[in-house]
This record gives C-alpha cells, sequence and structure tokens, in this order.
C-alpha cells in the first residue's frame, strides 16, 4: 500500500487537476451534444456549423469554471493573457472536433445520427485531450510551489491555525 501512496503523492496535483477538469469537461460534453442535436436536428443547422456552436457555447462556460475552480490554484497572468491563450487553444480544440465531425460526414460518408454522434463524441475527446495538455503548459502557469495537501488545493477545506499559539519573532509568547 505505500507505494500506490507514494504514487498518489508524487501525481496528486496532476490527478486533482484533471479530476476536476473532467468533472468541467463531462458537464460540456452533455451540454455540447445537447446544443448541437438540437440546433442540428431541432433547427436545422448544419452538422458541422451546429458542431461549432455547441462548442462555442460550451468553451465560455469551461473557461469560467476552469479558471475559478480546476485551476484555480496556480499562477495568473492576467485576465487579458489568459482569455488570449484560452480562446487560441479551444480554436484548436474546436477546430479538432468539427474536422473529425466533417470527416465523418464527408470524407466517409457517414452521415447518419449515430455516426454524427460518434463523431461528435470523438471530435470532443480528442480536443479534450489537447486542451487540458495546453491549458496546464500555457494557459494557467504551473504552481510557483507544489502545494503539500490537499489543503493547498482546496483553501476554502483548510482550518485556520489558531493565532494564540504562535509567538513573536523573538521566540515569546503572547
Amino acid at each position: 500500500m505505500g507505494s500506490a501512496r507514494a504514487l498518489y503523492e508524487r501525481f496528486k496535483l496532476l490527478i486533482h487537476e484533471a479530476a476536476k477538469f473532467g468533472v468541467v469537461g463531462i458537464v460540456g460534453v452533455f451540454l455540447n451534444i445537447a446544443i448541437s442535436n438540437g440546433m442540428h436536428y431541432g433547427a436545422g443547422v448544419g452538422k458541422t456549423a451546429a458542431a461549432l456552436v455547441g462548442a462555442v457555447i460550451t468553451t465560455i462556460i469551461s473557461y469560467i469554471a476552469n479558471r475559478y475552480w480546476s485551476f484555480r490554484h496556480r499562477e495568473r497572468a492576467g485576465l487579458a493573457h489568459e482569455t488570449m491563450w484560452f480562446v487560441a487553444l479551444n480554436g484548436v480544440g474546436i477546430a479538432i472536433q468539427a474536422v473529425t465531425v466533417a470527416l465523418f460526414d464527408h470524407g466517409l460518408g457517414l452521415s447518419g445520427k449515430l455516426a454524427y454522434n460518434f463523431a461528435l463524441v470523438l471530435g470532443i475527446l480528442l480536443g479534450t485531450v489537447f486542451r487540458f495538455w495546453s491549458y496546464r503548459k500555457w494557459v494557467w502557469a504551473a504552481p510557483a510551489e507544489v502545494p503539500d495537501g490537499h489543503e493547498a488545493l482546496e483553501p476554502a477545506l483548510a482550518t485556520v491555525p489558531d493565532s494564540s499559539a504562535v509567538g513573536d519573532e523573538a521566540g515569546t509568547s503572547p
């Protein structure tokens, strides 16, 4: 059991970030599929355009959730810098998704509802892997110091030390 704990300790920052990113992503996937299907099958918008609109809407939501939850403990480079990189890298993720849908529909001639949704989910998954890697690398910088425990990742859950037990700089008690 010690080796499993050591492995967890080594990768806990990655695990916590990936878990939060995954929750945001799962919500985004279901929302993206609902919007894309609603636009294509309900409003008659083309498949690729519907996939793009769904991706753009969920991108905005995921930016907010990732900035203020998944990666909130990371260094901040400023809202403008983060937004620019997020939008640019999301453009690549959206392009990955759109190209996947277009390849299935136009390249492979698979135009049924099942093929559309399979291509949509595959594109989302491929784009998500790219996004997670790129956000960690370019959008939100690594923390200045790797947190020692979960409390550093979830500061709201950390306990506040008792100030009466702390002495002054000279080592005397209050």
